[in-house]
């Protein structure tokens, strides 16, 4: 793996098996199959023996001869690895402004990076384009990954690398089986190591469809992560008086030079005056007028039916449809052929008036966005998420109708300040979803006719660690019992059908005044992730109890009266409420509702006590059989 950024990483080598670059330093140092140092008091020995070796460390760190120790050296071998920092690339320019520091064919590439088809963006984030979770993505290899590190590790497990300078870095994968980015795109278009079965592929890691244009796109997008200007520059000679290595030429840099000449403007971003209206134009695509924006721009869609897919990659734009006489709003139909109707990567963002369907993978999807807003949109048939921000922070979601959905209706993913208010969800397999989020209102909504109405969980092996402080109030949620219709193997797939308001492994979350009824397996139900069954133990990397939830005051009628068979085959009696007894301090004031187990810890019990029932419950029903 390249040593860009390195600085920035928690978990060193493929397999993570040090978490510091000291500790990494030394690896190398002392590895039979590289610098082969059998004893490092030997080296230390050596660089003692140079005067000015010795001088520098005295210069650096005060240290005299005698005090020089393997430590030293790696501290000090850490410390220039620090300095290998990447931020000037093409695209950390296009990402402070400088729209036309990206091509149009890169622009174009960044879009599909971002997209719901691809999802490259959920395991190689921006800024570092890395990541320091582990994934199987199925390349063929006898190499244990992970599980030849850790006990829990999963086998064929790998740290996901950066892909800043990947231009530069091949052969790539763990084992270097790929000699061309090309390669690796295809390899991930076919689905991993799906392809060939390989067994427990990563859920980000599924086939898409991807014509030669968008491959050479995404191809280009990657060639917008190079930068190489802090490289620096390689000594003359070296106190040691050995032969010091030149530079080595890597053809690679040429062809990211030619890819990496921007559009040819010269006008920055925000030059073009003051901010303008643009009106998509009779015969011209929505497309065409995104890009003839700049930030502070409104773009306008007349009333009409589009097919097409829009992709905004600059800050500061609203985008919003025109009713005709009869109020109704422009139409993105993607024909079942298209996989997002809009997706977007820049700050303030607007999005509203439009109705959005029949996409393959989700209806209006933003990425690493700062103020979010959804307005006024229908999505209905639009594959995963009907609107889909992830990553992102000040989100507003209001107005929003969606259904028809195999996962989320109104979904907000890894992201901070999240508001979904006066909306309706019904016919999905969730209705709303605030998934490993922190800080969240969730109220006004009706959710009906989904298999669960709302959803606040925690999972695993995500950027995100935590799932915490949602407020969930004055909804309804009524009549959640169709069949889950999630894809075997995707995360949706753990929600029991009838199910009205889920907490899994979520804290520190309040339920009240909420109208609960007809969900024929629970009303409220707060689980665990290990109480879900859907996860074992080598996956969890966060906390999977559910702990310091509140509810109160809502209203029920007519919950539990057909659980699913998931939560019937437990033997556990259904009802209005049901806790699997796990987690400390969670509470229940909610008079008159049927519950498992029969008394729940309410809010004015002593904290010690509600942290002991769940556990004293559980040994007594052990006990009990």
């Amino acid at each position: 793996m390249t040593l860009w950024n390195v600085a920035y990483a928690q978990s060193l080598f493929w397999d993570g098996r040090v978490t510091s670059l000291e500790e990494q330093a030394l690896v190398p140092l002392t590895h039979a199959d590289e610098m082969g140092v059998a004893d490092p008091q030997t080296m230390v020995a050596d660089v003692r023996a140079i005067p000015e070796y010795v001088a520098l460390f005295e210069s650096a760190y005060g240290l005299s001869a005698e005090a020089i120790t393997p430590e030293a050296v790696t501290r000090a071998l850490a410390a220039f690895q620090r300095t290998l920092i990447s931020d000037d690339s093409p695209f950390d320019r296009y990402a402070a402004g400088e729209i036309d520091a990206l091509s149009p064919q890169q622009r174009r590439g960044l879009a599909i990076f971002r997209s719901g088809a691809t999802r490259c963006f959920e395991c190689h984030g921006a800024p570092t384009f890395a990541g320091d979770t582990f994934r199987v993505i199925g390349v063929d290899s006898d190499d244990p990954g992970r599980a030849g590190v850790v006990d829990d590790g999963v086998f064929g497990a790998f740290k996901v690398p950066t892909l800043r300078n990947v231009a530069l870095s091949a052969p790539y994968m763990h084992d270097g089986s790929m000699s061309t980015l090309e390669e690796v795109i295809d390899f991930y278009r076919d689905g991993g190591g799906r392809a060939h079965s390989f067994a427990q592929v990563d859920v980000f890691v599924n086939p898409f469809d991807l014509s030669d244009q968008e491959r050479a796109d995404l191809l280009a997008f990657l060639y917008a992560l190079t930068d190489e200007s802090q490289l620096p520059a390689i000594p003359a000679a070296v106190p040691s008086g050995l032969p010091v290595v030149g530079p080595q030429a890597n053809p690679a840099r040429e062809v990211a030079a030619a890819h990496n000449t921007g559009s040819g403007g010269e006008e920055a971003a925000g030059d073009g005056g003051d901010p303008q209206t643009i009106t998509v134009q009779p015969g011209e695509s929505i497309q065409a007028a995104v890009d003839r924006a700049r930030p502070g721009d409104t773009i306008e869609i007349p009333y009409g039916v589009y097919h097409e897919r829009v992709a905004v990659d600059m800050s500061d734009i609203t985008l919003r449809g025109v009713a005709n006489e009869a109020g109704e709003w422009p139409v993105l139909d993607g024909q079942e052929l298209l996989s997002e109707a809009v997706i977007a990567s820049g700050n303030n963002f607007t999005v509203g008036n439009l109705h959005v369907r029949n996409y393959t993978d989700n209806g209006v999807l933003v990425e690493g966005s700062q103020g979010v807003h959804f307005h006024d949109i229908v999505a209905e048939n639009v594959g995963t998420y009907g609107v889909y921000p992830v990553r992102s922070s000040d989100v507003v979601i209001e107005r929003v109708t969606v259904s028809g959905v195999d996962d989320a209706g109104i979904y907000a993913g890894q992201s901070e300040n999240v508001i979904v208010r006066d909306s309706t969800a019904f016919g999905n397999v969730i209705g709303i979803e605030l998934e490993n989020t922190l800080g969240g209102e969730v109220y006004n909504n009706h959710l009906y006719g989904n298999s669960n109405g709302i959803l606040i969980v925690l999972l695993p092996q995500l950027t995100s660690k935590i799932s915490s402080g949602a407020k969930v109030y004055n909804n309804v949620v009524e009549d959640n019992n169709i069949a889950n219709f999630a894809p075997e193997g995707a995360t949706a797939r753990i929600v029991p059908p009838g199910s009205g308001i889920l907490l899994i492994g979520a804290d520190d979350n309040e339920v009240y005044g909420n109208t609960i009824r007809n969900n024929k397996t629970a009303g409220l139900a707060i689980f665990s992730l290990t109480g879900t069954g859907a996860f074992n133990e080598n996956e969890l990397d966060v906390g999977p109890l559910a702990e310091n939830n509140y509810a109160h005051d809502n209203q029920y009628e007519n919950n539990g009266y057909d659980p699913d068979p998931v939560v019937a085959e437990l033997g556990i009696p259904a009802g209005d409420i049901l806790w699997d007894t796990t987690g400390a301090n969670n509470r229940f004031n909610e008079p008159g509702a049927t519950s498992f187990p029969p008394l729940l810890p309410g809010g004015g019990w002593p904290g010690f006590l509600r942290t002991a029932y769940g556990n004293v419950f559980r040994v007594l029903t052990g006990l009990l059989g």
